[in-house]
């Protein structure tokens, strides 16, 4: 069974500095019927002005995958990390006991456009720990680049769930496919481009809950930038 979550369906807000669309009920935004899929708690759209971002903020027993679609966000933490992230590179923050970070803009003209991806935790109260990989050139090889898995599998970031988070960047006129395991379900969001999920088409900022299928086979007619979340 695949349930589509449309993009003009998500919630919305716009803050002048952050134009920001709502997969799950977040902040301000709630819709009963859209407060999380499995394990899967926020996934947000934000395009961040020049110049703009958010300041220092806590986090608690969260786990904070950051993605980057253009631009360039400088994170810094209480931990003491001060990175720059760009298209191809991949953030996981484990809130776990407490943290505080902030994410800005790194460019004052260039706007930034990134996905931000909140899973809870298996265990609460774990040790905040913080990590930033390239997958450069892995993602656009014309299939799913594994990016977060439990324990780092595979050169992934790792990541305190039962979930294997996947991204491509797929040129049109190819296809991929994934299996899930029996009792396995799926989550996939389409980032760019236009895609059909087992015939189902997805546009751009779509979303689709996957249960009770044990295949998924991606087609792409327009290139495509998407994550897919093998979920418990």
């Amino acid at each position: 069974m695949i349930t589509l979550r449309k993009s003009d369906e998500r919630g919305h807000a716009d803050h002048g500095w952050l134009d920001t669309r709502h997969t799950f009920s977040f902040a301000d935004y709630h819709d009963s019927d859209h407060t999380h899929f499995r394990s899967l708690r926020v996934i947000n759209e934000d395009h961040i002005a020049g110049g703009a971002g958010f300041g220092m903020h806590p986090h608690r027993d969260m786990e904070i995958l950051t993605y980057l679609l253009s631009g360039a966000i400088r994170h810094r933490d209480s931990l003491g990390h001060g990175d720059v992230i760009r298209p191809g590179d991949v953030q996981r923050m484990s809130a776990g006991s407490g943290i505080t970070h902030s994410e800005a803009n790194d460019s004052p003209t260039v706007p930034v456009h990134l996905l931000q991806i909140w899973v809870f935790p298996e265990q609460k109260e774990i040790a905040p720990s913080y990590e930033q990989k390239s997958f450069g050139n892995a993602l656009d090889r014309g299939d799913l680049c594994l990016i977060a898995a439990p324990g780092g599998r595979a050169g992934a970031l790792a990541i305190h769930q039962d979930v294997s988070v996947f991204a491509g960047r797929i040129k049109s006129g190819e296809r991929t496919a994934h299996s899930l395991a029996a009792g396995r379900h799926a989550w996939l969001q389409l980032a760019r481009g236009r895609i059909r999920l087992n015939g189902v088409e997805l546009l751009a900022g779509d979303g689709a809950a996957v249960s009770d299928e044990l295949r998924l086979e991606i087609e792409v007619p327009e290139a495509a930038e998407l994550l897919l979340f093998d979920l418990a």
